[in-house]
């Protein structure tokens, strides 16, 4: 829909002129802990298949990829302490902001997988990759934080494959099935109140 990407980009042009500042304290807070990199570049599926490097920004130790799977519990002991702050704020988020001003992302759509979990679609849920892939959709909604959920568990992989995944898919093919640029502002308005009451 060429509406909805004209809001991509004028919304997310705005919001990384808006929120600079914010980018600026947060990168030096990151760079001043242990003096790593500022972004992490998670490769991830997007639209029709093709890979491309998801921004966010750092929130766990150097190469925790080598040391760890890619599903993440809150207490995993991987993440920073700045890390802590960030996620629960959703901060890290924050420049997937230039994935959707590239047209890589959209501010609504189903959040993007890595390659693992993507070659395990059946047909049906193939379709998840006919629409451009978002920050936040009804999945979203539904679990806003992942990491709570698989807290505490001796196996988040197995966690996550078995009390998140499935549900996760549905909503994601309900999206499909059922998207509009009228919902796509239903689902920036729940997610703002989710995030607000949290």
């Amino acid at each position: 829909m060429i509406i909805k990407r004209i809001f991509d980009i004028i919304c997310s042009m705005c919001g990384l002129l808006f929120l600079s500042p914010f980018f600026i304290i947060i990168a030096c807070m990151i760079k001043a802990s242990d003096g790593g990199q500022v972004f992490y570049r998670g490769v991830r599926v997007g639209l029709h298949g093709k890979l491309f490097s998801m921004y966010k920004f750092r929130t766990m130790v150097v190469d925790a990829e080598k040391i760890g799977g890619p599903s993440t519990a809150e207490d995993d002991p991987r993440i920073t302490r700045i890390g802590k702050f960030l996620r629960k704020f959703k901060l890290d988020e924050l420049p997937q902001l230039i994935n959707v001003l590239k047209g890589e992302m959209s501010f609504v759509g189903p959040r993007p997988e890595v390659k693992h979990y993507v070659d395990m679609f059946t047909e049906e849920e193939k379709s998840i990759l006919t629409v451009r892939p978002g920050i936040t959709d009804w999945a979203s909604i539904w679990n806003p934080d992942e990491g709570s959920i698989l807290a505490g568990s001796p196996e988040p992989e197995k966690a996550y494959m078995e009390e998140i995944r499935p549900t996760k898919l549905k909503l994601q093919l309900k999206y499909v099935k059922e998207h509009s640029f009228l919902n796509d502002m239903k689902i920036i308005l729940l997610t703002l109140k989710t995030i607000f009451i949290k």
